[in-house]
């Protein structure tokens, strides 16, 4: 048996995902004309209270917080995490990365995309409904909203009524507060590529550069379209996420569900009507506020959509519901859909098991690779006027420049060596200092007696080991040509 999922054709272990148009509330001006386009819908999401809204709210504090904070922490005299493309160096603590590095931060990517692979297959959306900083910021709009203007009955009311001296001020207030966090937002983050604090103070005192001014600008800019007037429009149209989720879905995938069976038919009843089954009702009392809480504006009992994205607002609001009236919740829960249909559900299957162990092998290698990694790096570069002279004591001499960086955050005195099966004139430094992310050339010239040895050319070795820690080396091959003799 097979089934249709937005217009592909998948086997029996993936869900059924609908595609339904999404239902608001709006309120439609008074007009005759009708307008020459179809304007988007403005959906009005209504507070609610709950365990799952609770455990949204405390998550987004705390990565909130990190995400204000952590550019503010120095580390050893320096800003703990600063990205500086400028420079081409990425501090995180005591690590610095470099372009050279870039395999560390592409399996820093791989293990991000497992982990929401692993995490969607186990639990659906909950990536998009709980710390998507698309939905975080969105929330917090919202919440300026709700300051400011009222509840969500309120606040139809005010955009049905004319303009007035009051109106005019809640929304203002409204965009003022939206645009003030916005830039506050897009500070922050640009602070993660440029001091913080001196972004802080010149971009307050109008002495901050071009560039710095229209990245804040820009990001402020995007911050406030995307939380302020996008919104949903992110998740469900421009979000690609939300597109391919279908394919780590299963039968045994925990989503947000409505249970059909219990709920249907709907309709309203009073409370103390105890009788409702006899008249063929469900438990579902068509109250409408699993979709007034909705911040995409589906009717999550029209099934599974694609714009879901498990925030868990629907189930808060309709566990609130079924108290009040009496009913046991879990009407709409957490659940898969094995488990509606009576079915046990597999939560070691090998779709999940699969993700984890990509997931153990990608993190096994992310680890291999910071253990492995030696912050140091040499190119040796050959003298390219000559590959071998002739000096004045009779001596064929090869000279090489060692172009050595100091990979790590501390000033380190490196020695120089050279190994072979002969014994070498070394002419030039046998150490160097280099500080913290400086790159420095060493003039190395090496003297041998022609007549040691036979061959023309010989194997030598440099190695380049930090004095105070014999670990931290390197070693690079090159060749020292004697020419014909």
């Amino acid at each position: 048996m097979q089934t249709a999922v937005s217009g592909s054709v998948v086997d029996q272990q993936k869900i059924d995902i609908k595609n339904i148009p999404v239902h608001v509330e709006v309120h439609t001006p008074s007009a005759n004309k009708a307008p020459e386009y179809a304007p988007r819908n403005r959906i009005y999401v209504r507070a609610v209270k709950g365990l799952h809204q609770a455990v949204r709210r405390y998550m987004g504090f705390v990565f909130m917080g990190l995400f204000m904070l952590l550019p503010w922490l120095q580390y050893e005299g320096h800003q703990a995490i600063l990205l500086d493309i400028t420079e081409q160096k990425f501090n995180i603590f005591a690590l610095t990365l470099w372009p050279q590095d870039f395999t560390i931060l592409a399996w820093i990517f791989i293990i991000a995309a497992y982990a929401l692979f692993f995490i969607t297959a186990f639990y659906g959306r909950v990536w998009c409904g709980y710390l998507c900083p698309q939905t975080v910021w969105t929330f917090i709009f919202i919440w300026f909203e709700e300051k400011i203007q009222g509840t969500r009955n309120q606040r139809m009311k005010l955009d049905a009524e004319p303009w007035s001296g009051v109106k005019l001020f809640k929304k203002a207030a409204t965009h003022f507060c939206w645009l003030a966090f916005s830039l506050l937002t897009s500070l922050i983050f640009v602070g993660y590529f440029t001091p913080v604090a001196d972004l802080f103070m010149q971009f307050f005192t109008l002495e901050a550069s071009f560039w710095a001014v229209t990245s804040v600008l820009f990001f402020t800019l995007c911050t406030y379209g995307n939380a302020g007037w996008m919104r949903e429009i992110m998740c469900t149209h421009i979000c690609p996420y939300a597109r391919f989720q279908s394919a780590m879905f299963d039968k045994d995938t925990f989503t947000v569900t409505y249970d059909e069976k219990r709920g249907e038919n709907r309709g309203p009843r009073s409370r103390k009507d105890k009788d409702y089954k006899e008249k063929g009702l469900g438990d579902c009392i068509d109250c409408n506020l699993c979709v007034h809480v909705c911040p995409t504006g589906i009717d999550i009992r029209n099934g599974l959509q694609y714009e879901c994205i498990n925030c868990g607002a629907c189930i808060d609001a309709c566990d609130d519901t079924m108290s009040k009236m009496g009913y046991p919740p879990g009407l709409i829960s957490y659940t898969t859909e094995h488990s509606l249909n009576g079915k046990p559900t597999r939560v070691l299957r090998p779709k999940l098991l699969g993700y984890l162990l990509v997931l153990l092998a990608v993190c096994t290698a992310f680890a291999w690779t910071l253990y492995s990694r030696v912050p140091l790096e040499m190119n040796i570069i050959r003298d390219r006027g000559a590959l071998f002279r002739t000096n004045n004591d009779g001596l064929v001499e090869n000279t090489y420049t060692l172009s050595i960086s100091n990979k790590s955050q501390h000033t380190v005195v490196f020695d120089l060596s050279v190994s072979a099966d002969a014994s070498f004139n070394w002419i030039g430094p046998h150490q160097v200092s280099l500080n913290g992310g400086e790159t420095g050339s060493v003039p190395i010239s090496l003297a041998l007696d022609p007549y040691s040895t036979k061959e023309r050319s010989l194997e030598i070795t440099f190695t380049v080991q930090q004095q105070d820690n014999a670990e931290v080396q390197l070693q690079q091959a090159t060749k020292f040509f004697l020419g014909n003799r």
